[in-house]
Formats: structure tokens, sequence, C-alpha cells
């Protein structure tokens, strides 16, 4: 299969996957009207879909997966949703980083994403919780001659979660000794009722701790993640100073976070 094929495949199930969140379930009929393509490959997507586990199958369509507000899925689950928008937010996100600055990122595929696009910016301070993250800079070191004015990370230590974050009192004790001109956080969810959201508990004070030594918060997050509750809040809206979303957040929602958030950022489209 040729790349474009891949892309073209990749933004067809990302649309069956909106429509199943938003109406509550889909007809393979109806899909293979909206999209133009044979019931065979609609077949294909969902099962594809399913196999990632964000949806479940049914006679003649799907439905949503309903999980638990504790329900952590690991890394590589995460990582295959969303791809293209995850890119497209990284890369507008690295647009804000200047030269020597020092930065957080939070654990999370997005903010993974995001540490690949500022491995050409010189003379970065990252501080991290992120496993995946830090083996980003690792590796990059690694590749060939030690380049000049490449990142320094530190690495937080803590207990590893299921999405590669380390957290936990070891994480937390050394966040509040740092302080840092802008922290990118990625989230499990986002809504105005419960701020920003994940299922594990130890990760909700962690990322706490990292907002508190942050002089700016700027949430990453694909449009997805928009009405998603996990079990321990740690934020509100308004404690947020920048969210870097993608195209797909509807423009009734984006009104809505401007009323709390100062900066809204649309990957692809000019800045609000």
């Amino acid at each position: 299969m040729t790349d474009n094929q891949n892309l073209l495949a990749e933004q067809r199930r990302a649309l069956i996957l909106d429509e199943v969140r938003r109406r509550g379930g889909v007809r393979v009929n109806e899909l293979t009207r909206r999209l133009s393509v044979s019931d065979m490959t609609i077949r294909r997507d969902l099962d594809a879909l399913a196999r990632q586990g964000v949806l479940s199958k049914v006679h003649g369509g799907a439905v949503p997966v309903v999980e638990a507000s504790t329900h952590e899925p690991g890394f590589e689950a995460k990582s295959v949703l969303e791809p293209s928008a995850k890119d497209e937010i990284a890369r507008a996100a690295a647009a804000l980083v200047a030269p020597g600055t020092a930065l957080a990122l939070s654990g999370g595929t997005t903010t993974y994403a995001l540490a690949r696009h500022l491995l050409d910016v010189p003379d970065l301070t990252v501080v991290t919780n992120s496993v995946r993250v830090a083996d980003v800079f690792h590796e990059a070191g690694r590749a060939g001659e030690p380049r000049r004015g490449a990142a320094t990370v530190v690495l937080t230590g803590g207990v590893r979660t299921p999405s590669d974050a380390l957290v936990g009192p070891v994480a937390d004790r050394a966040i509040r000794s740092l302080h840092f001109d802008l922290l990118f956080l990625g989230v499990h969810g986002v809504s105005v009722e419960a701020g920003l959201s994940t299922p594990n508990l130890a990760e909700a004070e962690t990322n706490t701790c990292l907002m508190r030594s942050a002089r700016r918060v700027v949430v990453v997050a694909d449009h997805t993640k928009w009405g998603t509750v996990g079990l321990s809040s740690f934020a509100v809206l308004d404690e947020v100073d920048t969210w870097v979303t993608d195209g797909g957040l509807p423009g009734e929602v984006r009104a809505e976070v401007a009323e709390h958030v100062p900066g809204l950022v649309v990957a692809g489209e000019e800045r609000a």
C-alpha cells in the first residue's frame, strides 16, 4: 500500500471515529454512501478501529467504546489514534519555542510528537517526566556527532504509568525544585465542567506540580479529547494559557473554550 493510500485510510478512519462518537453509533451502509467507498472497505476500517479498542463492532455497524473514568490506555494504544492531527499540533506547538528556552514536556503521545519537532531548536533545557520524550533526545544524540546547541534533558524519575509517564513523590519532589518558562501538557480529557483530567491519581498530582512550576502552560491535545473526563481533575480551563489543537474542534466548542483560555492555536489555521 502506498503512503498516499495509507493517508487516505487514516483520514477515513478518523472521520468514521468522529461520526461514531458524535452520533453514538453508525451503520455500514450510511458510511459507504457518505465516504463513497465499498462495503468491504468500511468493514476493514471498522475492524482496524475495533482492534485499536476505540469502537465496538455491532451487527451492521459500530458504537463507541464505553470506558470507565479510571481506564488508562497504554502508550502504544494511544499512539495509533489521530497521528496526523498530533503531528500537526506538534509542529504548531514547536513554533512557540524560542532558542534557549527552559521548558517542560509532560507524558503523552502528543508531547512525544512535539519532542521530535524540537530537536533542531538550539540550547533548550528540557524537563520531562516522560521516558519516551527523553528517549527522543537521547537517540538523536546517539545518531551522529554531538550537535552544537543540543538540548539538555532532565528526566524526573518516579513510578512508571501505562502511558510511560513517571509520577509519584520522587517525580513531584524533583519538579517542585525547578522552574521553567513553558510547559507543554498532554491531557486525557478536556471539558468546561471537569477542566483537565486524567484517569491516574498520581499523574494528576504530578501534572499539578508541573503547572505550578511553569510561567506559561500550553495544553497540546487533539479534538477528540474534548468532552472526555478522567477520574481526577487537576486544573480548570482558566489555568491554561494556550491550547494547541487541530481543525477537528467544532466552531461552537472553540467559542466556548475562548471564554476560558486566552490563546487558542488551531494547527493549520490562523491563530485565534
